[in-house]
């Protein structure tokens, strides 16, 4: 009578760890939502953005910088007469926006 329990809790644990519901993980490496921004100053941005601007955006000057409680910056660059709004991460990565 023993095994038979012992082989029903086996079964059904057995089971039971198979039945778990794995959620997919996602990578918000490169992706940003465009919320929860904060005015800073341009002076304030790490050097690896202001490298990454003017290695990416030949002429461009940031006419405005935010920055969110992750140290993901929101600049706003302004080349030659328009405006264009980018986001980097505090490595000087460009990010994609939701």
């Amino acid at each position: 009578m023993k095994n038979l329990f012992l082989a029903a809790a086996l079964v059904l644990g057995g089971t039971a760890t198979y039945a778990t519901t794995v959620l997919p993980q996602q990578s918000i490496v490169n992706e940003i939502t465009a919320e929860g921004f904060t005015e800073i100053s341009v002076d304030e941005l790490p050097e690896a953005v202001l490298i990454a601007v003017k290695k990416d955006f030949e002429g461009a000057s940031i006419a405005k910088a935010y920055v969110n409680e992750k140290e993901q910056y929101k600049l706003e660059l302004s080349v030659e007469g328009a405006v264009q709004t980018v986001y980097a991460s505090k490595t000087g990565e460009w990010l994609e926006t939701k």
